[in-house]
């Protein structure tokens, strides 16, 4: 846990995993604390990433706007621009819908998770908390964000059309505005119509294994992208289990 700076200089001393040559992926961490910035910033450089520093929520939206960071750390409780709001827009820009959010809080209750979650955030890490678990968590989300590049890229069922190397999905040709982790869990249930999933299987498979999240999570996502879709049965509720995708246009 994170109790003082000293003791989490030295947390990353491992390699980084990054392909010689490849060019460094760009973190922007949006966090008043600056300890913590520091704390932060000198991990993930340590890692190979490139770091950029907002101290309040306007400028990381302003920053986030321009500089299209390939993930953000969000802290929720921001000066002049709180973190949810931060959320909210970077969720509803074109440009910036699909950037992963590791929402970083001291908020820890199950209400507030489950807000964030709402708000379009991939991951929700609370204070105090482990820089060496942060730093895996980051780079779990960025593995989920490359494109495969393998057979069955493009998956299609009912009028929803989900095309992994483009990063789309569309519902009767009409585009669907969503998160990494919405996508994720959407191309799971399409891929097997019919199939009852768990909660713990489709969080497994939208946010990640090991991943420390609320069952109700899944909840929020699944009410979103029924949402989204505009129709409330495409994805069924199997009582007692989870979810599935509809396999018939019949009952």
């Amino acid at each position: 846990m994170i109790t003082s700076i000293e003791g989490d200089l030295a947390v990353a001393s491992m390699p980084t995993g990054l392909r010689p040559g490849a060019p460094q992926p760009r973190v922007l961490v949006i966090e008043d604390e600056r300890a913590l910035t520091r704390v932060l910033s000198y991990n993930l450089e340590r890692e190979g990433y490139e770091v950029v520093v907002a101290h309040d929520g306007q400028e990381g939206l302003r920053k986030a706007q321009t500089l299209l960071p390939d993930l953000i750390i969000l802290d929720l409780m921001l000066p002049v621009l709180g973190g949810l709001e931060v959320c909210r827009e970077l969720r509803a820009g074109e440009r910036t819908r699909e950037i992963p959010i590791v929402m970083l809080t001291a908020k820890a209750e199950e209400t507030d998770q489950i807000v964030g979650y709402s708000m379009g955030a991939d991951d929700y890490v609370t204070k105090p908390f482990s820089v060496k678990v942060l730093l895996h968590r980051i780079k779990a989300l960025q593995r989920r964000a490359e494109p495969a590049g393998e057979p069955g890229d493009t998956v299609e069922h009912l009028g929803v059309r989900i095309d992994r190397i483009r990063h789309r999905a569309t519902f009767q040709d009409k585009e669907l505005a969503l998160t990494p982790t919405e996508f994720r869990l959407l191309e799971c249930l399409l891929r097997q119509p019919g199939r009852a999933f768990t909660r713990h299987q489709l969080m497994d498979a939208a946010i990640g294994e090991g991943a420390i999240v609320l069952e109700r999570t899944i909840d929020v996502h699944i009410k979103t992208l029924r949402r989204k879709l505009g129709s409330m049965d495409l994805i069924e509720t199997v009582r007692g289990i989870g979810y599935r995708f509809r396999e018939t246009t019949g009952e």
